[in-house]
């Protein structure tokens, strides 16, 4: 069942709501040209030098139209743009998941940064640079690609303090949120693969005015490096939506409901013996890119401001579960 209808600012293409998955549909191109977004409460792993594994999926963030919302309860310069709202608590890690069989070329920003490059965002895609993520081969990203197999995570917090990768890479006001692009395959292009099978349908799938995301701790994932073709994706068809962060004030301003309960710490969720996992993937993982992997982390920038990082403790985590995703779709976790 549909929710509620969106539409992206920078290319006008119906987007819709499920079940706070982020759906985007291009039935022009292809009817099975669709692909859901979701964004997930997970652990903030301790930024403490380690690498630790993947955190598990600890449910999907709720979001809401603001086109639905009274726009009153949102500070004036965020007023009139559109988009999706999302409640995260301050110093709280997400992930971005990734469910879809018809191949997708994804973008993802963290305000006015691409998340993959560092460069300025636009949802325009750089082969060159290769500022995209290919779908379903990525099933999810987890923060900012900064080494080959390594990412720091994506982590809430206020802008105006410098915490956010957004700030420190850009000049000027930060714009904060989250932002996602996507344009599908071309349509002849997928039905020329053998493996189509059309009868086969799509898979389940501290206060502050603004949020942005900083660098976390560091977490084993690698993204994907690109196979397809460059002229194998239909340019012509995009849709973006941004996603702004609010805190739990806003949150229930906007919506006149509570927000999710703050985040478990890890360190707790070891000590239940709750499992972490391993992605078992052959795929050949992107190197990092230099400006993130630069960057001051959230807790690099709580020394600077002599602001210590709650739950930052170092953790011994158990071997974790291995999983691999089965073929044509995205792995599942937590």
């Amino acid at each position: 069942m549909h929710g509620t209808a969106t539409r992206g600012r920078e290319d006008d293409v119906a987007l819709a709501l499920e079940k706070d998955r982020l759906v985007f549909e291009f039935p022009e191109v292809h009817a099975a040209a669709r692909m859901a977004v979701s964004f997930h409460r997970t652990l903030r792993v301790p930024d403490d030098g380690n690498t630790y594994p993947l955190p598990p999926g600890l449910g999907r963030f709720p979001l809401r139209a603001v086109a639905e919302l009274d726009e009153a309860a949102l500070p004036p310069s965020r007023r009139s743009h559109g988009g999706l709202v999302m409640p995260m608590w301050q110093s709280e890690a997400c992930w971005l998941g990734f469910e879809s069989r018809y191949p997708f070329l994804v973008k993802v920003g963290a305000g006015d940064v691409d998340a993959l490059t560092g460069e300025p965002w636009s949802p325009e895609p750089d082969f060159e640079r290769e500022d995209y993520l290919e779908v379903p081969a990525q099933p999810w990203l987890d923060g900012y690609v900064v080494a080959q197999g390594r990412v720091r995570q994506f982590v809430a917090m206020p802008l105006g303090s410098g915490y956010s990768v957004e700030e420190q890479l850009r000049s000027g006001p930060a714009r904060g949120g989250i932002r996602v692009a996507a344009c599908p395959m071309r349509a002849q292009r997928w039905e020329e693969r053998a493996e189509f099978d059309s009868r086969r349908p799509l898979h389940a799938f501290a206060p502050a005015p603004a949020m942005g995301l900083g660098a976390g701790g560091s977490v084993d994932q690698g993204v994907a490096t690109p196979v397809e073709s460059h002229d194998a994706w239909d340019l012509d068809h995009r849709s973006v939506v941004e996603v702004r962060l609010v805190n739990s004030e806003q949150w229930r301003a906007l919506t006149d409901e509570d927000p999710p309960t703050r985040p478990l710490a890890a360190s707790d969720y070891t000590a239940r013996g709750f499992p972490w996992f391993e992605l078992y993937d052959e795929t050949v993982a992107r190197q990092g890119a230099a400006p993130l992997a630069d960057v001051d982390t959230v807790a690099d920038v709580g020394r600077r401001r002599e602001e210590s990082l709650p739950d930052n403790e170092t953790v011994t985590v158990p071997e974790p579960v291995r999983i691999r995703p089965a073929p044509r779709e995205p792995g599942r976790r937590g």
